[in-house]
């Protein structure tokens, strides 16, 4: 390289970390329109309302320091669930190897049932969460953002680092797979309940 073309690619290179940056207002409202999203994603995931916290502080912060141009606020979103749907396989990999013990949370229980007839709501949610915890984090994770959370399944795919095309092939294995839990958790006639 020519010391004479050093000052035109600093230029560049300005101009290019300028389009990747979001300003503070543009983050805010950003962050005002994904945080309870991605939390309820992540909650649901994880099964653990302590765990979906961090996550989320540390979705946000990896989303920050990357350096992507956004083609669409979509894009934006299904990046920022890709990061923290890799943050929660993380997770599950060191707590398969034993690094860490996630604590339950006494007070999940008491917060799902604010709504509605408290009794059937949280038999309903119970056998849910029972159904729900049951399935693979990846099947939780294409339901939660599937029905949950309404993406499209280009969205799922990006999120979840899968191909467009398997979207659809995943969903119906999750659904047939849940209902199939679901329906082992219901009474059986005899007044008894199968499990």
């Amino acid at each position: 390289m020519i010391f004479s073309h050093a000052q035109p690619l600093d230029a560049v290179v300005e101009d290019v970390e300028l389009t990747f940056e979001m300003d503070e207002d543009a983050f805010r409202a950003f962050y005002d329109r994904t945080s309870r999203p991605l939390w309820n994603y992540l909650a649901r995931i994880t099964g653990e309302s302590h765990v979906a916290d961090d996550l989320l502080q540390e979705s946000y912060y990896r989303f920050l320091r990357t350096r992507v141009g956004w083609e669409s606020e979509s894009h934006r979103r299904a990046y920022l669930f890709r990061i923290a749907t890799n943050l929660v396989r993380d997770r599950h990999r060191r707590a398969r190897l034993g690094v860490f013990v996630s604590l339950p949370d006494p007070d999940r229980d008491a917060r799902a049932a604010a709504a509605g007839d408290l009794a059937e709501s949280t038999l309903k949610r119970t056998d849910l969460r029972r159904a729900m915890n049951r399935l693979r984090p990846r099947e939780r994770a294409l339901l939660w953002l599937a029905y949950a959370q309404g993406h499209a399944h280009a969205e799922i795919a990006q999120a979840l680092g899968v191909k467009t095309a398997s979207v659809k092939l995943l969903l119906f294995r999750a659904r047939r797979k849940l209902a199939g839990l679901l329906q082992s958790t219901q009474p059986r006639p005899d007044g008894g309940q199968s499990l």
